[in-house]
């Protein structure tokens, strides 16, 4: 019988779980699927260039043009977040996202690339990078470090399986049919998570995960009017802050370094005689291999500080690209995949905690997209730099310098900020007139 009840326990508690870890469960898979595709773009930039004929530096600039533009957007997208919920928002990308993946079935010209895949995937991508993360966070006042690890981890994890997927789908079919196939698939998946979805726990007349009872969650009660008050007063505060700064200074230069990895690593693998399809494998496994750090460094912040865990992290992503200087057989590769894939997922898993520890519960998803903003810039740049050295040189040993660099800079960056053992401007909403106020506990 202790089997019959053990189950019948696990589904209760699943059942019965508070809804935040459902909300964990869902922006976990719509990370997954709004971003597998630019996670796996450096398998799409051999394809393109083989079936195409664009050269490296056009398809990769389509790249970077599409992280330009997901950055520019990301505060707009945190701030109306902030101001009409994140849901609504995500709503509107959604339907970027999947008419994005549509319309780019039918690319034949270069232009159509960057119209597609930049511009309206970009718009996408700043919608849901900024309002996934900072909607979990939400709903967590206590263990926000075990919530973000799982779906960092979950998510890093997809990908391993997604970029052979995506292999697969693009050598067995068409170019045509397998967009057609990804856009209609994941468009539909998208909408029906975010009826699910809800951006605060006010939204549905809760508290956040850990929060007493009595406590009151900050949306739904305040209008428009207020509600853009607070998140100016806020920012005023904010900015006051040297970590305000730095946070979007770490987060590009961490990017920029990895960004040249994921970029063009497939396509270096196949410069060296390694075929496609185990070229694809790098992709799997370091995304498999960042798993137990997008885990595990999140609840090590949370739990001891994130500033040394970052820089920590950020050290290991930049030292294990001085592997690539000598590696040329596909079991080299791998195994910088590992040690690569750990530094990778520690480096950008713990900014919702970090943002947490310096600015607590406040209207943070303004202050995130910022810093998404720095992540896209780096992205863009990392990954276009590659291209323009390889293109212009014919080797990538002076991108791999590029992207070391960037990375122990993001480290140096990190340790100079303040100490993450205290709220930084835990008094901000006394700026605020008494009616904008957050209402205190009811006894």
């Amino acid at each position: 019988m202790a089997e019959p009840n053990l189950a019948s326990r696990t589904v209760s508690n699943v059942l019965h779980a508070h809804y935040g870890w459902y909300i964990v469960a869902m922006g976990t898979t719509l990370q997954l699927t709004t971003n597998f595709v630019s996670q796996a773009f450096a398998i799409l930039v051999v394809v393109m260039r083989d079936n195409f004929g664009w050269s490296l530096t056009a398809i990769v600039l389509a790249y970077a043009l599409r992280n330009i533009i997901g950055a520019l957007l990301s505060p707009y997208a945190g701030s109306l977040g902030d101001r009409f919920g994140a849901k609504r928002v995500m709503l509107v990308g959604a339907g970027f996202f999947a008419g994005g993946l549509i319309l780019l079935s039918t690319i034949t010209e270069l232009w159509q690339l960057f119209i597609y895949y930049s511009i309206v995937l970009g718009i996408a991508q700043a919608m849901f990078r900024v309002n996934i993360p900072t909607t979990v966070a939400a709903w967590f006042k206590k263990k926000l470090g075990v919530a973000v690890g799982i779906q960092q981890s979950a998510g890093g994890m997809g990908a391993s399986v997604l970029a052979p997927g995506l292999t697969i789908l693009l050598t067995q079919t068409d170019w045509q049919t397998a967009f057609v196939l990804i856009g209609i698939g994941g468009g539909a998946l998208v909408f029906a998570l975010l009826f699910f979805f809800d951006g605060e726990p006010a939204d549905r007349g809760m508290v956040p995960y850990g929060a007493d009872s009595n406590e009151k969650s900050t949306s739904n009660q305040f209008s428009g009017a207020v509600t853009k008050l607070r998140s100016k007063v806020f920012m005023k505060h904010a900015k006051e802050t040297r970590a305000f700064w730095f946070l979007p200074l770490v987060h590009h230069l961490g990017c920029v370094g990895h960004s040249i990895v994921m970029v063009h690593g497939v396509f270096y693998a196949t410069t060296k005689g390694v075929s496609l399809e185990a070229a694809a494998f790098i992709i799997s496994i370091y995304s498999f291999s960042s798993v137990a750090s997008r885990l595990i460094v999140p609840i090590l912040a949370d739990r001891w500080g994130a500033k040394g865990v970052m820089a920590c992290f950020y050290f290991i992503q930049g030292a294990a690209v001085v592997m690539l200087f000598w590696t040329t057989e596909p079991w080299q590769f791998y195994i910088f995949s590992v040690v690569f894939g750990v530094g990778f997922g520690g480096e950008m898993s713990a900014f919702l905690v970090v943002n947490r520890q310096y600015f607590g519960m406040g209207p943070v998803r303004t202050v995130f997209g910022i810093q998404s903003m720095g992540a896209g810039l780096g992205m863009a740049l990392g990954g276009l730099v590659g291209s323009v050295i390889y293109d212009t040189l014919g080797s990538y040993n002076i991108a791999w310098v590029v992207s070391l660099t960037a990375s122990m800079g993001g480290m140096v960056a990190i340790l100079t900020m303040e100490s993450t053992k205290r709220v930084l401007i835990p008094d901000w909403e006394q700026s605020l007139p008494q009616e904008a106020q957050t209402p205190a506990p009811a006894d």
